[in-house]
């Protein structure tokens, strides 16, 4: 599966290379997330099997397990039990040396906690393990935190887990994650690191949340952090799997098990976090962090799992430029054109004219001419005919969509639909083969179904697509034939209905970028909530009534906080130039960062121009004048961009102290070109003479060291204050 190193090793580079002494290393792999999130397609086929960038989820969870140095996992399987069994075995994870995997099976489980008090019976656990689902992507080292818990244990045999956390900030717009999860809200001894609170269900429209003052009384110090993200890897003890079988209300991991043990004064049972920095960890919950995820392996912050490197017995595919990952034995038309970070597997065939960019397609596909694909995942064997126009959307195996089809943002289509000639699919519409379950007394009821309650048997549908619609209709009553027909002429699928919260909450776990006007609504609405709660008196002043020297207002502290808002903004802008992202969308989502980072407009202009000015300075050049250009292409196209940060005078000089930084610092092959760039601003109106005859006149009384750049711009001031001193008299005369 995954290239053997010399020794046992980890794939993340980050922990220490010390080798844990315990033998064997275990670890609980949950191939089921006991959730409706990615359904109509999970009806047919397992979570863990779909694919995530042409390769099953679980094959990274498994691939990452191995190289850790995990020796046994035991792999429970629930829903579609025989898929994920029939997998394994057939790929060969059954045969790996010094790697045993087994399956566990069990038909009755609905829920994380049946599953464990099931593998407890079992009597399989020998000590410490690692409790993962199987649609966890990870690069890090299991060193150092199998570590940490284990002398934890030794000093505190309460301790019974450890959480594995890392830094995210959640948008104070949306109150979700990059990953589409809701606001986290955790409180953690900054000494001990014990997780002392834990909240992901918050009631964010009231603007507080509530402690028990015991937290307060009990602890000396406690830090409450918003900006981190559980990676759902656990370390657990075996008193974890006994604390299930003794309380079977415990059913969620997180929402009953966690949140059991922190508010149980009686057991006494604790939980520790572990932050991770610069290895990545991630869990799949739902569309967007599939979108998500998938952005993050082609961008290859996943490293080794990425789409070049054989991990698992998919199809290798070759890096190309800008990211482009292609297969060798793929059909291109010289015509076509394959944008940046997209992938295309084995087989697949384009078309004339066609455009692909920011997508994955996988094997075996057919596309026409004159088709149009950004921001969408398209699994195995589909047919696209011409002049097809696909948009942020997921296309499962065997889809055929017709002439001229459109799919808007956030659609998915299931298994082996097929869409109607110039048929236009509403935006985040779930279409499938299967009708879609009148009554859902339980989460997972379908996909734990024989087929035999009256929905489609797909398995028994020829892959022929001029047989697929003769057969559907067979056996079907007229209410269903209609119903099979809704989706154009010559259509086959069933729409689904959208739940309680409508159209207006699809958006959140979309695969789809969220809508600019949506963005818009929300922040008027917290605003207007925002003001209508200040004249009732019941928020919190600005001041939050803390004493100053109760709050981490610290030089270093703000430093920090200025550091990690630069570099969120430049995710944002290398995201918006690789997703060809609008500048009124980047804004919204800047302006989210500066809310939730309580900055200035002044930080948000010099942030984005310091991304604008290492995007060009990272991109290839031969000599300072292919650096200017570089420079010219990138402030001209997105002048719009900064300009709009640019309200006075302050911003202006913020953005030249910028600029000196870096040709000083981080960028040095500025500082031959400092003049030129200066002019370059002026002459796009970003900088008014104002700003720059400020930030001279500041100069003047600086060392003979700091004055280096305003020599090096002497020439253009004199050029400047000539200009202005031409004006003036003109206007006099």
């Amino acid at each position: 599966m995954v290239a053997k190193k010399g020794s046992r090793g980890v794939v993340g580079g980050e922990d220490g290379e010390e080798e844990l002494t315990r033998v064997p290393i275990q670890a609980i792999v949950l191939a089921d997330s006991f959730a409706t999130l990615f359904r109509p397609i999970t009806l047919e086929r397992p979570k863990v099997l779909l694919p995530l960038v042409n390769a099953p989820m679980i094959d990274y969870t498994l691939t990452w397990l191995e190289s850790a140095g995990v020796e046994e996992v035991f792999v429970f399987c629930c829903a579609h039990s025989k898929q994920v069994i029939n997998y394994l075995e057939n790929s060969g994870w059954f045969r790996q040396p010094n790697f045993s995997v087994t399956t566990i099976e069990s038909q009755n489980a609905t829920s994380a906690g049946d599953a464990l008090r099931l593998i407890y019976e079992r009597h399989v656990i020998r000590g410490d393990f690692i409790l993962v689902s199987g649609d966890t992507v990870s690069n890090m080292s299991l060193t150092q935190v199998l570590k940490e818990h284990k002398e934890r244990r030794k000093k505190d045999s309460d301790a019974v887990m450890t959480m594995v956390i890392k830094q995210s900030k959640t948008s104070p717009i949306t109150h979700q994650s990059r990953l589409g999860t809701d606001e986290l809200f955790m409180a953690i001894d900054p000494e001990t690191k014990e997780l002392l609170y834990y909240e992901d269900k918050a009631d964010t429209s009231k603007g507080t949340i509530a402690l028990d003052k015991t937290l307060l009384i009990d602890n000396s110090s406690i830090c409450l952090h918003n900006d981190k993200q559980d990676c759902y890897i656990d370390i657990c003890s075996p008193e974890v799997l006994s604390l299930f079988t003794d309380n079977f209300d415990y059913q969620h991991l997180r929402r009953h098990f966690v949140k059991g043990l922190l508010v149980d004064d009686i057991m006494g049972y604790k939980i520790f976090t572990h932050e991770i920095h610069s290895s990545y960890a991630a869990r799949l919950d739902n569309y967007r962090s599939y979108d998500t995820i998938s952005k993050d392996i082609t961008q290859r912050w996943t490293y080794p799992l990425v789409p070049d490197i054989r991990f698992s017995g998919k199809c290798l595919t070759k890096l190309e430029r800008q990211g482009t990952y292609l297969a060798s034995d793929i059909g291109l038309s010289r015509s076509a054109k394959i944008g940046p970070f997209t992938v295309i597997g084995g087989g697949t065939t384009i078309g004339n004219y066609t455009e692909v960019s920011n997508s994955v397609i996988g094997e075996g596909c057919t596309i026409g001419s004159n088709v149009s694909i950004d921001g969408c995942y398209i699994w195995n064997n589909v047919k696209i005919e011409d002049g097809c126009k696909l948009t942020h959307a997921i296309v499962c195996d065997g889809v055929m969509m017709n002439y001229g089809a459109v799919l808007e943002p956030g659609v998915v289509l299931s298994f082996k639909v097929i869409i109607g000639q110039n048929f236009v699919v509403p935006a985040y519409s779930k279409v499938s083969l299967l009708q879609q379950p009148i009554k859902q007394d339980s989460d997972e009821e379908l996909e734990y179904a024989d087929n035999s309650s009256g929905n489609i048997e797909i398995a028994s549908i020829s892959n022929a697509p001029e047989r697929l619609e003769e057969e559907l209709m067979t056996g079907l009553s007229d209410s269903q034939i209609q119903a099979a027909s809704e989706v154009g002429n010559g259509g086959v699928g069933f729409i689904w209905s959208v739940g309680e919260g409508g159209h207006g909450e699809e958006w959140r776990h979309s695969v789809a970028p969220i809508p600019a006007d949506r963005l818009v609504e929300i922040m008027k609405t917290a605003t207007d909530e925002l003001e209508i709660s200040n004249e009732d008196g019941t928020a919190l002043p600005p001041s939050g009534e803390l004493e100053p020297d109760s709050l981490y207002d610290s030089d270093e502290d703000v430093k920090d906080d200025s550091t990690h808002f630069e570099r969120e903004v430049e995710a944002t802008f290398l995201r918006a130039v690789d997703e060809n992202v609008k500048e009124d969308h980047v804004i919204l989502e800047v302006n989210s960062l500066r809310l939730s980072y309580n900055l200035a407009s002044a930080d948000c202009a010099g942030a984005l121009f310091y991304a604008m000015m290492k995007l060009a300075v990272d991109t290839p050049h031969g000599s300072s004048g292919d650096l200017f250009k570089n420079v010219t292409s990138v402030i001209t196209k997105w002048k719009k961009l900064l300009k709009y940060y640019l309200h006075s005078i302050d911003e202006e000089i913020e953005v030249i102290l910028k600029f000196e930084e870096m040709c000083l610092e981080s960028a040095r092959e500025y500082s031959m070109l400092f003049m030129q760039v200066l002019n370059l601003l002026y002459n796009l109106d970003i900088l008014q003479e104002e700003a720059i005859l400020d930030w001279a006149s500041e100069k003047e009384g600086a060392d003979e060291s700091d004055k280096l750049l305003l020599k090096q711009a002497e020439s253009f001031i004199q050029v400047i204050n000539h200009d202005l001193l031409y004006v003036s008299n003109f206007r006099i005369s």
